[in-house]
């Protein structure tokens, strides 16, 4: 930590008119605005118009039968009969209606008049405990809850990218700084040498050393802004505006460095395990998809049973069903039916629920290999992470020594006792250090966030 502190004075002091973004503000730009993140809410919101479909087989339905011929003036018949339907979370249907028939040549099983009638359509095997209709409901209701976990998901990869690349613009703004810095130091040294040749006091020698120097820094100071201007633009590739427009981050704005330089509290490797296997929406989609396919192999178990379907009628004449309600209205007033089919193999039945079966085998598999997955990338990315912050205490421990290497050089060198070669050596280790940091610091960043998403938990 103290180590950092050290590059730390290296960079330059951010004007006032510079802006910081720091991770969580960018975070929070990326969540709020970014297409995919709103493509992943459109996913919800299609779940829904399916969950409003699949409720429409439940809906009410008004309908009307009326037909009439006439021939050579006779009347031959007329026909009419409106009718309400209503369908049962049961699976019965309710109906009612009325009829008025009338004509010459009337069939003869058709009342004439005026009639009412009130009955139920209403399966007693197949379709008796679940049907297509309330089997895509239920599916639908597990599908628009999935949609949510697929929505954390694809939330959850956005933020990881995006964690990415905002800890490498970070580290590449302070690497540019780094070398601004020492470049400003070359610079000065290579002034205060040219001007001590001009006196007599340092050979040509030192000169063409001083400004070598000057120029390597200045090479890789233009190496290092190639790559901050590249991932700026990587970043902003992250940034929308409210109105769906990209957002071009403008050069007064910087990285958080303080946040950089931070470490982070490691989670308990119990706890984000357990957090992984029970939140991870990667692994909670293949719940409700396990879900989705045990209501598929309820309803195919469902087609081995024979159909029988039920249908009973009370009758009356005119139009009040109701009307003169008694024992007799059992007795003389009804109609019904019944519709048996059975098919003698039921092969179509047998192949469908052996399929379905399969799936859920096949889907349980695939959920423990997920599982397995999950586990071992979390417990990969909190071995890497341990491992970098170890790393990065030996190479700010490095640094340090190297700096009061370099320091103690300086002072050799100002008491004429060293050669400007050996302080350019001993600055080249240091930034080759400082280099070795930052790139450990990202790593560490990286590696850090990526234990959140590989548990799932980036939202």
């Amino acid at each position: 930590m103290k180590g950092i502190v050290f590059i730390l004075g290296l960079v330059f002091t951010l004007q006032s008119t510079a802006q910081v973004l720091n991770a969580d503000a960018f975070i929070k730009l990326v969540r709020n605005n970014h297409p995919i993140a709103k493509q992943a809410l459109i996913g919800i919101r299609k779940a829904e118009a399916d969950l409003l479909s699949a409720k429409g087989g439940f809906d009410p339905l008004i309908g009307m039968d009326a037909s009439r011929k006439t021939f050579d003036g006779k009347n031959y018949y007329f026909y009419t009969n409106p009718e309400v339907k209503i369908p049962t979370w049961i699976g019965a249907d309710i109906k009612a209606g009325i009829e008025n028939n009338g004509g010459q040549f009337l069939a003869r099983e058709t009342t004439a008049g005026q009639t009412s009638y009130l009955g139920i359509e209403m399966p007693i095997a197949k379709g008796l405990l679940l049907d297509k209709r309330r089997a895509t409901l239920q599916q639908a209701r597990i599908y628009r809850d999935m949609s949510e976990q697929e929505q954390l998901n694809a939330l959850n990869n956005l933020l990881f990218d995006a964690y990415q690349i905002y800890w490498q613009w970070a580290g590449s703004y302070q690497l540019y700084n780094i070398y601004s810095k020492f470049v400003s130091i070359a610079q000065d040294r290579f002034r205060l040498v040219k001007i001590a040749f001009e006196n007599g006091d340092r050979a040509t020698i030192d000169t063409i050393e001083a400004l070598t120097q000057l120029q390597q820094f200045q090479l890789v100071q233009n190496e290092a802004l190639l790559r901050l201007t590249n991932t700026t633009l990587e970043l902003s590739n992250y940034l929308w505006d409210e109105q769906d427009s990209v957002y071009l981050l403008p050069p007064r704005v910087v990285p958080d460095t303080l946040q950089f330089m931070q470490y982070a509290q490691l989670p308990a490797e119990n706890e984000i395990l357990q957090q992984a296997l029970t939140i991870n929406p990667s692994i909670r989609s293949y719940d409700f998809k396990l879900n989705a396919l045990e209501v598929d192999r309820r309803l195919k178990q469902q087609n081995l049973l024979p159909t029988i379907n039920l249908k009973a009628n009370l009758l009356n004449s005119g139009y009040n069903v109701f009307k003169g309600w008694n024992s007799a209205l059992f007795q003389n007033n009804y109609l019904w039916g019944i519709d048996v089919k059975f098919p003698i193999f039921l092969r179509e039945g047998r192949g469908d629920y052996k399929k379905s079966v399969l799936k859920i085998k096949e889907t349980n598999y695939e959920l423990s290999l997920k599982r397995r997955e999950v586990e071992n990338k979390v417990r990969s990315y909190l071995n890497e992470t341990t491992q970098l912050e170890q790393q990065l205490v030996i190479a700010q421990s490095a640094y340090k020594n190297f700096q009061s290497l370099l320091n103690a050089e300086y002072l050799r060198f100002r008491n004429g006792e060293s050669s400007l070669f050996l302080v350019n050596t001993r600055e080249n280790k240091v930034i080759e250090t400082a280099e070795k940091m930052i790139s450990l610091r990202i790593k560490y960043l990286k590696s850090r966030y990526a234990i959140d998403w590989a548990s799932g938990l980036l939202r």
